[in-house]
């Protein structure tokens, strides 16, 4: 019997591109740009989905 590998929890916000690097048009000295590293606010940068929270409904 085949054996299923457990669906990945990746993040639905990022797809699992949790960081991204973005530049700002300007240039260092020495000539390389200037770059800023923004993470997903949904992971925290981790590409993995936060896990589930559930509430508890009812007495």
């Amino acid at each position: 019997m085949p054996q299923h590998a457990p669906a990945a929890r990746i993040c639905r916000d990022c797809d699992g591109f949790a960081a991204v690097v973005i530049t700002t048009g300007s240039r260092h000295t020495d000539g390389t740009r200037v770059t800023l590293t923004v993470g997903c606010p949904a992971c925290h940068g981790t590409g993995n989905a936060p896990a589930a929270r559930f509430a508890r409904v009812g007495r």
